[in-house]
C-alpha cells in the first residue's frame, strides 16, 4: 500500500470523490501543514493555524498509480485560485500536493507544469507540492461525510 494526501477545498467531497476511486483502500478527511498539534475543525476554520484541510489516501499502486490519483485531484476543484474553492476562502482551503517521497514530487511537479503549459486552466495553477508533515485526523463526524449524510458534496 502506498500513501497521498491531497488539499482541495473542503474535504468532503474530495474525500467522496477519492474514495470511489478503483485502488483507493482507505481514506481519511485532516488537517496538515500547519503550526498547531492535534488542531480541531474549529481551529482550522479561523485560518490562524496554517494547515489545509486534506484528504490521506491509501492506495494500492498494482491498481491505481499516483499520476493517476493526481488527475482526479486536478479535475475535481480549481487549482488555479489562492486560497479559496467556490465561496469558501482562507488557506485552509488552499490547493496541495503534500507528497510523501521524492517520486511523488517529481510526479506533481511534472504534471503541474504539463497542465500549465498545456493551457488545460486559464489561469496558471497555484497548487503547492510540499512534503507531507504530520496528519491529524479530522473528528469522527467529518470522516466519509457524504456517504453518511448523502445530499451535496461542498463544490464538486
Amino acid at each position: 500500500m502506498a500513501t497521498a494526501t491531497f488539499g482541495a477545498g473542503c474535504f468532503w467531497g474530495v474525500e467522496e470523490a477519492f474514495r470511489k476511486m478503483p485502488g483507493v483502500v482507505e481514506t481519511a478527511v485532516g488537517y496538515m501543514g500547519g503550526a498547531v498539534e492535534h488542531p480541531t475543525y474549529k481551529q482550522v476554520c479561523t485560518d490562524q493555524t496554517g494547515h489545509a484541510e486534506v484528504v490521506q489516501v491509501q492506495f494500492d499502486p498494482a491498481q491505481v498509480s499516483f499520476p493517476q490519483l493526481l488527475e482526479l485531484f486536478w479535475k475535481i476543484h480549481n487549482p488555479t485560485t489562492l486560497n479559496r474553492q467556490g465561496p469558501d476562502f482562507g488557506s485552509q482551503y488552499r490547493s496541495a500536493v503534500f507528497y510523501h517521497d521524492d517520486a511523488q514530487r517529481d510526479e506533481a511537479s511534472a504534471l503541474k507544469r504539463r497542465l500549465d503549459e498545456s493551457g488545460a486552466f486559464p489561469r496558471p495553477i497555484v497548487t503547492e507540492i510540499t512534503p507531507a508533515a504530520t496528519f491529524w485526523r479530522a473528528e469522527e463526524y467529518h470522516q466519509q461525510y457524504v456517504q453518511k449524510n448523502g445530499g451535496g458534496s461542498c463544490h464538486i
